[in-house]
């Protein structure tokens, strides 16, 4: 790596994103989870239900994704960081590809959310979307995964208001 590239990545905040819909997609209960680096440290961490319902068509893997670069956006401009260098990272192909124009929006309610996330990103002077491998977006997937075992767990204190 260039001495320039590593001098670039120190300077950056990076955004990793996951979202997932279990136990059926579409359908199921749909979960995000973020995690904001400075360079190479930690800055924030969030996770919790996308912006769909739980148990309705609405609830999907896509949104899921797009609730965290939404939830991850926010936060950023937030605290201040619209001037600088920002790099999102995810693994879902289809979401980067239509963030970065590649691929076209079809789907009603990703229509919305992408229109929501593209003002968004306008917003910063220095921004890209990157795929990345799943094994290089664990901690954001780990997220995914708390809040869905949170809202399981606490679905199961309230009777009858929730089945699986």
């Amino acid at each position: 790596m260039t001495e320039r590239k590593l001098l670039d990545e120190a300077q950056s905040y990076f955004l990793n994103f996951d979202g997932l819909c279990e136990p059926k997609n579409p359908g199921g209960i749909a979960t995000y989870g973020i995690v904001v680096k400075k360079g190479e440290k930690t800055i924030h961490e969030e996770s919790g239900l996308a912006d769909a319902e739980p148990w309705t068509n609405e609830a999907s893997n896509n949104v899921a994704e797009y609730s965290g670069i939404l939830r991850g956006l926010r936060w950023l401009s937030e605290h201040g960081h619209t001037k600088s260098p920002v790099i999102v990272r995810g693994d879902s192909r289809l979401v980067l590809n239509q963030m970065n124009g590649v691929f076209k929006v079809k789907a009603p309610r990703i229509i919305e959310l992408y229109k929501e996330s593209k003002e968004l990103a306008s917003q910063f002077s220095d921004i890209r979307f990157e795929w990345v491998d799943r094994s290089q977006n664990s901690e954001a997937d780990l997220l995914t995964r708390i809040a869905y075992r949170r809202y399981i767990r606490d679905s199961k204190k309230k009777p009858k208001q929730f089945a699986l």
